[in-house]
């Protein structure tokens, strides 16, 4: 290996990883303005995006925050196939309502809107799951405590994917 080859290896080792998977778990407070801080290294991962997606997860009382390349992409593939599709424009309407842009200021900090934070019921605190390609916003309360592991839910997740 050539000594530029070394020293670009080197530095892409020491660079934190852009390979846009979301993994982990953080809590933060919501400050006074109802904002909490996206962690830098998931918005490395998210391409440093100035906005990102959000929307009520379909399911759970959580919110799903959405990285701007992830849901543009899901959403163009739906264009495509809702010019002649009626249903198709219905669930693209139906996404519009319920999703918003949310955008990120210079130290990654985020205000979601009082109606999300009411749906999730978060109030003073949130925790961030990271949910592979998405970030899942989950009040406290709903969540196993850090530190343990809810060994059933993991072992049916693995499973699920054949991981």
């Amino acid at each position: 290996m050539s000594k530029a080859n070394i020293q670009t290896a080197a530095v892409s080792a020491s660079q934190p990883s852009t390979s846009g998977v979301l993994m982990g778990r953080y809590e933060h407070a919501l400050d006074p303005k109802k904002r909490f801080t996206v962690p830098s290294e998931w918005r490395t991962a998210m391409g440093n995006p100035d906005y990102v997606y959000i929307m009520p997860d379909p399911a759970v009382p959580c919110l799903n925050l959405i990285p701007k390349a992830e849901m543009e992409a899901r959403l163009e593939k739906l264009r495509e196939k809702a010019l002649f599709d009626p249903a198709l424009n219905q669930a693209l309407q139906t996404i519009g309502a319920n999703a918003e842009q949310l955008p990120l200021d210079t130290q990654g900090r985020i205000r979601v809107s009082d109606r999300f934070l009411n749906f999730a019921n978060l109030t003073s605190s949130v925790v961030l799951v990271g949910a592979v390609r998405m970030i899942k916003l989950w009040n406290p309360a709903a969540l196993t405590p850090e530190g343990k592991v809810d060994q059933a839910a993991l072992g049916a997740a693995l499973e699920k994917v054949a991981f």
